[in-house]
């Protein structure tokens, strides 16, 4: 093994280990730094990732091009600031929609602001960002790109030790930025796998990144169970129809699918029996911030006093003290939307001034304001009712069911099409995205209650919350209707239980609210990305890093949450004697459930971002430290 040592008074060395888009965004944040404030002596920032440098693993650009994000692209960018008719760099470069205007492939040029791009074109641009940043590196700043895996990190006479496969690298601040985890096998993952290996022709495929999981063995014909029915599940549609030569045409204002003859035949299912619902058709500009009513700092503020006050903790309640405020704002743009259709923008203007103070002051006279505006028989959102429609129902037959789900499923594409800004329905479900970053300063770093933490938010908000607000595009839902008419997928029901069959050597999904719906399937593929859980993560260097006592996982109480504790920004990691290490520091996935929602995987234009203010915290708190080191060398 060869060793790259810095030597006194050689300058300065920061890792990031893992090169995805976190990582990415911290390179960005440190060059933009190093470029309005050189340091004093050379800095060195090696970027450490087996894998495509910019795109990770996940986002990697040789993966088939079936796969699609599920962000516009105007509202993706890897630069925290715009172009300013200079060379693409650190701080100033373009959108991924303004880059794929020049893009050689005319088709991909031709993608809107509000179109979806494919995953693998995703990566591409990514990677041409990590290309931009190094060539564009300021003065007396090396950008080393090391293609290799980390396996552990020890301390090193007050630096850190990074040990790779073949050389071993000593850094002064280390970023863990190491994305979705692969986990160790645990619970029916073990059953699945034993059975597998002991009848021949059965096949367990664990949850990943469907562009990870290997589906080229699967037979034409061959039975395949899918085991969720989220954003992965419609990527492993993708893969085993349209990947195989089948076509989706649009004949008679439908989209029917026109199958290849390659495809299985394929049966999913779910706790909801409901296939993840689509996003609102994209109204809102590039630089479109929401302009909450209710969620806001100050009634945060008002809770957590009142929380301090009647219960001794200013950790709250989610669905006493959160969640009615997040219903009063998804109804007051659901209810604006609507009147706004319906009499114009001053109805609209004069009902959101008058609701605002009533819901606040006077919440059971809100119903006689909705009279007095024609808007009593509007159906009520309900975001539950939504999320779990087929609650308490038994169906005859398969086919009833499908019929029920395929009409939801019609109007649900119907209410995309409207928009997120004129469709009543969708307008008031993208508020649930405009307003993370209330719920993030609500929620993060133990703002619930363990108990509430647990149950309320994660366990009953979080799976509602996703369903209806962070969907595919409408025209993926589309697509599941024309393969549950074509007859290629049949949704087993709401319930779903997926047990082994040792008599067939086949394993069984059958709900037991849908007559008849039990299938054998030779192939099961957990279609649902595995959480973060930091001890099942098979990672070696995040098992040393564990067993070594450098890391640790976040408690709130008696919660165990799975995600690596950190502190607040500069997000520096937690040791296992409840220390911060002030030289290593830890963003994005791994963190999950110490914050919320860390997969985002970009940035937005405009201005700075969560995202990008995230890496900025940890590359100024990085560098500030650097610059009383690289001074002293100077003196």
């Amino acid at each position: 093994m060869s060793e790259i040592e810095r030597h006194s008074g050689s300058g300065v060395d920061v890792a990031i280990v893992g090169m995805g888009p976190r990582g990415l965004s911290v390179l960005e944040r440190l060059l933009v730094r190093l470029t309005e404030d050189p340091a004093a002596s050379a800095v060195r920032i090696w970027t450490i990732d087996p894998g495509e440098h910019g795109a990770g693993r996940v986002w990697r650009s040789s993966q088939p091009d079936w796969f699609a994000m599920n962000t516009v692209t105007g509202e993706v960018s890897l630069y925290s600031g715009e172009p300013d008719g200079g060379p693409p760099r650190a701080g100033a470069g373009p959108s991924l929609h303004q880059w794929l205007t020049r893009h050689p492939d005319s088709r991909l040029a031709a993608l809107g602001p509000c179109d979806y791009a494919p995953r693998p074109v995703f990566g591409e641009y990514l990677t041409s960002v990590f290309d931009n940043l190094v060539a564009t590196a300021p003065r007396g700043v090396e950008v080393i790109p090391i293609s290799a895996q980390v396996t552990r990190i020890d301390q090193a006479g007050g630096r850190k030790r990074l040990t790779t496969e073949d050389k071993a690298i000593v850094a002064d601040k280390v970023v863990l930025a190491t994305g979705h985890p692969k986990v160790v096998p645990n619970g029916w993952d073990h059953e699945f796998l034993r059975f597998a290996e002991a009848h021949p022709g059965a096949t367990y495929l664990r949850g990943d990144s469907a562009a990870e999981m290997d589906l080229e063995g699967i037979r034409p014909g061959e039975p395949v169970g899918v085991i969720g029915l989220g954003l992965t599940f419609y990527d492993v549609l993708a893969a085993l129809t349209h990947g195989r030569g089948g076509e989706f045409v649009t004949e008679g204002g439908m989209l029917r699918y026109r199958p290849s003859g390659h495809e299985p035949a394929i049966a999913a299912g779910s706790r909801s029996g409901l296939p993840m619902l689509a996003r609102g058709r994209n109204q809102k500009a590039p630089s479109y911030r929401y302009r909450p009513r209710f969620v806001t700092d100050l009634a945060l503020t008002a809770a957590r006093y009142t929380a301090e006050r009647t219960r001794g903790s200013a950790q709250l309640d989610f669905l006493t003290d959160l969640f009615p405020l997040l219903q009063l704002e998804v109804e007051h743009v659901y209810y604006r939307t609507h009147l706004k259709r319906m009499k114009g923008q001053l109805a609209e203007r004069e009902f959101a001034r008058r609701h605002l103070t009533i819901a606040r002051e006077n919440p059971g006279a809100v119903r006689d304001l909705l009279v007095e505006f024609g808007l009593e028989n509007i159906p009520p959102i309900d975001m539950l009712g939504m999320a779990r429609p087929f609650k308490g129902e038994i169906f005859a037959s398969p086919g009833e069911y499908h019929d029920r789900l395929l009409a939801l499923l019609d109007a649900d594409v119907s209410q995309a099409e409207q928009g997120n800004m004129d469709g009543p329905l969708k307008a008031a479900l993208d508020i649930l995205r405009d307003t993370r970053g209330f719920l993030r300063s609500a929620v993060d770093f133990g703002g619930l209650l363990p108990e509430s933490h647990r149950d309320d938010f994660l366990g009953f908000f979080n799976p509602v919350n996703t369903m209806v607000s962070a969907g595919p595009p409408a025209v993926r839902v589309s697509q599941a209707c024309a393969l549950l008419r074509a007859g290629v997928l049949t949704v087993v029901g709401p319930a779903t239980e997926v047990r082994t069959d040792p008599g067939s050597g086949r394993f069984a999904l059958h709900s037991s609210q849908v007559e008849g719906s039990r299938r054998l399937v030779s192939t099961l593929i957990d279609g649902r990305i595995p959480r973060p859980a930091l001890g099942l993560d098979s990672a070696p260097l995040t098992r040393q890093l564990l067993a070594d006592g450098v890391i640790s996982e976040y408690l709130n109480g008696d919660f165990a949450t799975g995600g690596l504790a950190v502190t607040p920004a500069p997000f520096l990691v937690i040791d296992g004697n409840g220390r911060p290490d002030p030289d290593l520091y830890a963003i994005g996935i791994p963190t999950e459930n110490v914050r919320w929602f860390t997969q985002i995987g970009n940035g937005r234009p405009g201005p700075l971002s969560g995202f990008h203010a995230d890496a900025d915290a940890i590359a100024a708190d990085a560098l500030a430290e650097a610059r009383v080191y690289t001074s002293a060398l100077a003196a």
